[in-house]
C-alpha cells in the first residue's frame, strides 16, 4: 500500500472492504482501545487484528500511543476525519457529482425531555478535562450537560485558561473537582482522557456508555508553562475534533432523544 499522504481512492476501497478492517475502524471510532480489547471485541485473535491495525495505521486511518499507565501498552485510535477526507476524495474522484457533505456538529437545541449529561474525567482535572468539558458546553450551546473531575484534583493549570480563552471560552473561575463528587450523578456518557484515571475509574449509576480518549498530560512536556504551551495547543486541537464527533454520536444516539439539529 501507498504511504499515509498519498492513499489512493482505489487503496482506500480495497483498505476498507476487508470487513475486520471496517469493524476495528467502527470499534475506535467509540473508544481508544489496546489490541487485547480489540481481540475480545471482535472474536479474532492478535496476529490477526495486529495485521490489520498496521494495515490501518499505513492509510493513516488509525493511529497508536503509548499508555501513560503502562508503557507496555499500546492505545489505538480511530482517525475519522482521515477516514472522511479519504471519502470524499473517493466520491469526487469517481464523479465531480458525488460529493459527501459535511455533519455539521454545532448548536443542537433541547427539543423534550432532560439534558444529556457527560462526565470527563483525569487524573487532576486540571486540564484535559477541564477543555473537554467547556469546550462540549460551548459547542453546543448548554444543550449537552458537561461536566469534569479527576481522580487526585490539582489547581486548574494556567495554560488550560489561555488556550480555552484563545478559543473564546472563559473557565478561570472553574475549580478542580475528585470524581467522587459524581458518585450518585446519572450520566450517559463518562469519558476517561487519562490513561492512569481509566485502570481507577469507578462504575456509575445507570451503566452510563463508557468510552476512553488516550491523552498524554500537556503540562508534562516542559518544564514550564511556557515551555508546554505548545502541547496545551495541541491537546486542546486534538479535544476540539473528539467533541465534535462525540456530539455528532450523541445526536445519533438512541439515549439522547432531546437533541435536534437547528437550520
Amino acid at each position: 500500500m501507498s504511504t499515509t499522504a498519498d492513499v489512493s481512492p482505489l487503496e482506500f476501497l480495497q483498505l476498507m472492504a476487508e470487513p475486520l478492517r471496517w469493524r476495528l475502524l467502527d470499534e475506535l471510532g467509540r473508544s481508544d482501545r489496546r489490541v487485547g480489547e480489540l481481540c475480545d471485541l471482535v472474536g479474532k485473535p492478535q496476529s490477526l487484528v495486529s495485521y490489520h491495525l498496521r494495515e490501518l495505521r499505513t492509510g493513516g486511518l488509525v493511529s497508536a500511543r503509548q499508555s501513560a499507565a503502562d508503557g507496555r501498552d499500546t492505545y489505538y485510535q480511530g482517525n475519522i476525519g482521515r477516514f472522511a477526507e479519504l471519502l470524499t476524495a473517493t466520491g469526487s474522484a469517481l464523479h465531480p457529482a458525488v460529493r459527501l457533505a459535511s455533519l455539521e456538529v454545532d448548536a443542537p437545541t433541547v427539543r423534550r425531555g432532560r439534558k444529556p449529561r457527560v462526565l470527563f474525567l483525569c487524573t487532576g482535572n486540571s486540564a484535559r478535562s477541564q477543555m473537554a468539558e467547556a469546550l462540549l458546553e460551548h459547542r453546543t450551546h448548554g444543550a449537552i450537560a458537561a461536566r469534569s473531575g479527576g481522580s487526585h484534583p490539582k489547581p486548574l493549570h494556567p495554560n488550560a485558561v489561555r488556550v480555552m480563552a484563545e478559543r473564546g471560552i472563559d473557565i478561570s473561575g472553574n475549580r478542580s473537582k475528585h470524581l467522587d463528587r459524581f458518585s450518585r450523578g446519572r450520566f450517559d456518557r463518562v469519558i476517561t482522557l487519562c490513561d492512569k484515571v481509566r485502570e481507577v475509574c469507578p462504575e456509575f449509576r445507570g451503566q452510563p456508555t463508557t468510552a476512553h480518549w488516550s491523552m498524554a498530560d500537556p503540562a508534562a512536556e516542559g518544564s514550564d508553562a511556557d515551555a508546554s504551551y505548545p502541547a496545551f495547543v495541541r491537546t486542546a486541537d486534538e479535544i476540539e475534533v473528539r467533541v465534535g464527533l462525540l456530539i455528532a454520536q450523541l445526536r445519533a444516539g438512541k439515549d439522547t432523544p432531546c437533541l435536534t439539529q437547528t437550520s
